[in-house]
């Protein structure tokens, strides 16, 4: 049986300001659909708009030697595309594509630096969540280096499950792949692993996870670790 999670009413950074801030931002935002697939940002290019998902899933993607790239995070209500504006830099360090249908606030660059300027509770905000990040990329490279696959793609597809709010989702092994900077072979190994335990149900890029708690016994420990960071900033 599925384990939906009811959708949140707003994104969960907005929802840490003080409710007047809130109420502000995002009446100066317009409700968007992002669509999957939609690229919202191109490496070493002019940030134009910040995104706040709410129920949409962005992927973050660096490139590599050969036109190669790999997707190195992802965005969900928890997190905001456009970080580095907060640090007063108007260029986007990676790329963003939208993994997952689903809606987002949307806020063009001149009115998103306008709400930093007009008090200290967004930058307060905004700063926890840059510490985590930071926290959380340092995990990922470690999780890279030392852990197996079948643990790597069981914590990713928590993540995924978390920030879509439900135990069923869509995202194929190609996508998986890159995510995970494995070949195809690679996953497709791992999630048969986790397919015979009988902790997830794959088809066609169609992916419902059966036993929670199973998988995130089969995860590593970092997914519990960037869990903890984020609710030491925002709980």
């Amino acid at each position: 049986m599925l384990r939906d999670k009811p959708l949140p009413a707003v994104n969960r950074l907005l929802a840490a300001l003080p409710r007047a801030d809130a109420r502000r931002f995002q009446a100066s935002s317009s409700a968007v659909v992002l669509t999957r697939g939609e690229i919202l940002s191109d490496i070493g290019q002019p940030i134009h708009d910040v995104y706040f998902p709410t129920t949409g899933l962005i992927s973050q993607v660096t490139s590599s030697i050969g036109n190669s790239s790999l997707e190195i995070g992802l965005i969900g209500d928890e997190g905001m595309l456009g970080i580095s504006l907060a640090l007063g830099i108007g260029v986007s360090p990676l790329g963003a594509i939208v993994q997952s249908t689903g809606s987002s606030l949307r806020m063009d660059t001149a009115s998103f630096r306008r709400e930093l300027e007009r008090g200290p509770a967004l930058r307060r905000v905004l700063n926890r969540y840059l510490y985590v990040l930071m926290g959380q990329f340092a995990q990922a490279a470690a999780c890279t280096r030392f852990h197996v696959v079948e643990a790597r793609l069981a914590r990713l597809l928590l993540m995924t499950s978390d920030r879509a709010h439900s135990d069923a989702f869509h995202v194929t092994h190609e996508v998986l792949a890159r995510m995970l900077g494995v070949r195809r072979v690679g996953v497709t190994k791992a999630a048969t692993s986790l397919h015979e335990l009988e902790l997830i149900r794959y088809r066609r890029g169609n992916i419902e996870v059966l036993d929670r708690p199973g998988l995130e016994a089969a995860s590593c420990a970092c997914y519990a670790i960037d869990i903890a960071s984020y609710a030491r900033m925002f709980n």
